[in-house]
């Protein structure tokens, strides 16, 4: 890579990567190390091909959903993360009820396989269309669809809480916190 491509490469990732980490935590559960890793990957696999990128933020993000489908794909399992339950909230009412969605909608996305969380993550936190989901990752529009579809039902069974909320508060706080689910009661 040539001098103008180095730092054509050095102003993208200053300028997008903390966009591009919160996608990548969104589909690694949550877990900030293996999104670190998912994105590091992802920028060395389009560093070696910085020249002939067109859009190079949709090359990385490609890279991503790729990667993450792949480590689902694997055949072994990665150990189970064991996190503590959030404290009782007794303080003031409303950030503490922002920090308590948060930890809920984490915690319910963490215990999603990757597959389910990888569908929502495209479909309601990158916004894309199930054709585009699909394409994305090698599979039909019909499984985008039902694996959306069980997600969500497993998303509403994981975390009752949020039906209770109602969709608006759910939605007030997902586009505060990058939050990717809509809950419909």
């Amino acid at each position: 890579m040539d001098a103008a491509g180095q730092e054509s490469f050095r102003e993208f990732v200053a300028g997008r990567s903390s966009a591009l980490l919160k996608t990548a935590v969104l589909l690694s559960g949550g877990d900030r190390h293996a999104a670190e890793d998912l994105l590091q990957n992802a920028l060395i696999k389009a560093a070696g091909r910085w020249q002939r990128i067109d859009e190079p933020e949709a090359y990385v993000r490609q890279i991503l959903y790729r990667q993450q489908v792949s480590r689902w794909r694997l055949k072994w399992r990665r150990r189970e993360l064991t996190v503590a339950e959030p404290p009782e909230s007794g303080g003031a009412a409303d950030g503490v009820a922002g920090v308590e969605l948060r930890l809920v909608m984490r915690g319910a996305l963490a215990r999603l396989t990757a597959r389910q969380r990888t569908v929502l993550v495209l479909r309601y936190f990158e916004d894309l269309p199930e054709g585009d989901v699909a394409r994305i990752l090698g599979c039909s529009v019909g499984t985008v669809r039902s694996t959306t579809h069980r997600s969500l039902a497993r998303l509403r069974e994981l975390a009752p809480e949020l039906a209770a909320l109602g969709p608006a508060a759910v939605e007030q706080q997902s586009s505060r916190d990058f939050s990717p689910v809509e809950v419909r009661p």
